[in-house]
């Protein structure tokens, strides 16, 4: 935030060229100019706070894209638990975030590894954050946590959910962002000194902060408590458990693009600074149009790439493989949406879709079951844009978002070297490492304490029925008898 401009009376009176109460003059004019500096500046706090508020709640709205995404891709019987998971994935997250989780993220001044202020929003607002700050950080952390649930949909005990939506927010991601996002951070690129590699590590909207450590944990749910009943015959080949709606995927999918335009332009913060000469139309502002042409090229990419990749592959146009091929776009060129062109956004998206099929195409020969390809999606596609980002990332733009630094390594590819690629493989090894170590472990306790899966009579049963008290849809008298018989069946297991 630029400060305000001063103005002293002892340096205008002479040009006043007053007698006698030329000093009495210069002090008014002094006071009425101090007075409408102070005004800009208040305006500049509360546009920016503005925006960010702005951006906040598109990324909330995410929530309502991951729940319809959710439902849209899970059999008809665990509609309401999928749904349910994602309203308290928001609302433990909530507390947790704001108990420990905002603290242990940017409460600085601290060491590299983990914040130490704000616990409780203790003394917020500050200097440093006001609650649009803290506001626009939960946001992003129960996208993490609606990540795992995805992953993990249609087998899992619903204490689980609570169990691991507390701890991902309250700790194991926070520390992460602390990493990589905090001042303080071991791997930040916005600290003063001891950069990693000369550079920090440039996730500027969270390929790996957000994406990867939520597919992480997603990915040792879903390995820990095994497939789905039914997902492998019994000669170990996928047998296909579609969604039950297209229709909730596809607005889903629409959803969580328009909320996508808080989650990697709103990553600025704010909106009211120039780069440069004062008075230019070149200004933050551009750099916050051109990542919302960057997200907007990679998704679009990628979705094509996936309508036609998928068609050679399978002969058949798919809207549930494109839908995902979309989003895998948007989580590749989270990493970089700020210091890439946008011809380069198109190359991101185009290599995100054929990493998500790939991805998928292992996860079936290792006999691995993700209901969403969450993992796949999150945890492929974001590990791509991370080193997409050290690869492509542009000089002028990595300047102007991360200033102070005129050597600052950028791009492989665009003449800047290997470093930035070297702090981005980093990333990607410690974020898998403490996510397995916390996340893996975690899960491994729930499993052997029979806290994680459900029984097979009730995952057949379906668990709208069996955890919830009936199903999310209304029935005709003949599946109503069909829904009473199971219920009957149920109750007798």
């Amino acid at each position: 935030m630029a400060g305000a401009i001063t103005c002293s009376a002892a340096d205008l009176h002479p040009l006043l060229g007053v007698a006698g109460n030329g000093t009495a003059a210069a002090e008014y004019l002094c006071s009425r100019f101090d007075a409408i500096s102070d005004k800009f500046v208040d305006t500049t706090y509360a546009v920016d706070n503005t925006y960010l508020l702005f951006s906040a709640y598109l990324v909330f709205s995410m929530q309502l894209g991951f729940a319809m995404l959710c439902a849209g891709s899970v059999r008809a019987k665990n509609t309401m638990n999928i749904m349910l998971t994602n309203v308290l994935d928001a609302a433990t997250g909530g507390i947790f975030y704001y108990l420990f989780g905002f603290a242990f993220a940017f409460g600085g001044p601290s060491n590299g590894f983990i914040g130490k202020h704000f616990f409780g929003l203790e003394k917020f607002p500050s200097s440093s954050f006001d609650y649009g700050y803290f506001l626009y950080q939960w946001a992003f952390a129960i996208a993490a946590a609606g990540i795992t649930s995805g992953s993990i949909a249609e087998r899992t005990q619903f204490i689980a959910y609570l169990i691991y939506s507390s701890f991902l927010t309250g700790f194991v991601y926070p520390v992460v962002s602390h990493w990589f996002w905090s001042a303080d951070g071991w791997a930040s690129p916005a600290r003063s000194d001891n950069l990693l590699f000369g550079s920090g590590v440039i996730d500027f909207a969270g390929s790996g902060v957000v994406h990867l450590v939520g597919a992480v944990a997603g990915l040792w749910g879903a390995f820990i408590e095994g497939p789905r009943v039914g997902r492998f015959d019994h000669a170990g080949r996928a047998v296909a458990m579609r969604g039950h709606s297209g229709t909730l995927v596809v607005l889903g999918t629409f959803l969580l693009w328009f909320g996508w335009y808080g989650f990697n332009p709103g990553s600025f913060l704010n909106i009211l600074k120039g780069y440069g000469e004062s008075g230019s139309y070149y200004g933050q502002w551009s750099a916050v149009g051109r990542t919302a042409v960057t997200t907007t090229l990679a998704g679009c990419s990628a979705a094509l790439t996936t309508l036609f990749g998928k068609r050679l592959l399978s002969g058949q146009w798919n809207v549930t493989d494109v839908c995902n091929g979309l989003l895998g776009g948007f989580a590749a060129i989270t990493s970089g949406c700020s210091v890439v062109d946008p011809w380069a956004a198109i190359i991101c998206g185009f290599v995100a879709a054929w990493v998500l099929i790939g991805c998928n195409k292992l996860a079936e020969k290792l006999k691995y079951d993700d209901p969403l390809e969450a993992a796949q999606l999150h945890g492929g596609c974001g590990s791509w844009g991370i080193i997409f980002t050290a690869l492509f990332a542009n000089k002028a733009y990595v300047n102007q978002v991360y200033p102070g630094q005129p050597d600052r390594p950028y791009g492989l590819f665009m003449g800047g070297g290997g470093k930035l690629l070297a702090a981005h493989i980093v990333q990607i090894l410690v974020i898998v490492g403490w996510v397995t170590i916390t996340m893996g472990t975690m899960f491994w306790i729930l499993h052997t304490l029979k806290l994680l899966r459900i029984s097979p009579e009730e995952e057949m049963a379906g668990m709208d029925l069996t955890s919830h008290g009936g199903f999310a849809y209304e029935y005709n008298d003949d599946e109503k008898g069909r829904v009473e018989f199971t219920k009957k069946d149920s109750s007798a297991v």
